[in-house]
């Protein structure tokens, strides 16, 4: 499943921790650029001005909740 969002730094900390609890793997990615979503430093590493996806393949009601927040209109 892939979702697009969008983040700033001061949210990297709580996407980060909401990830960290997933048993999935789940990446974060734009252009071709693609880092562990569980990695502070990958994530904060991004482009913010971007949108970013997200790829994973599991459930977690936290994450799915949180995805929705930041998600964006495509």
């Amino acid at each position: 499943m892939t979702r697009t969002i969008r983040l700033t730094p001061d949210e990297v900390q709580h996407f980060v921790d909401v990830t960290t609890k997933c048993d999935f793997d789940i990446d974060i990615f734009y252009n071709r650029y693609t880092v562990d979503a569980k990695s502070f430093l990958g994530v904060y590493g991004l482009d913010f001005t971007k949108p970013l996806t997200v790829s994973y393949d599991g459930y977690n009601e936290a994450l799915e909740k949180m995805l929705k927040e930041y998600a964006i209109a495509c």
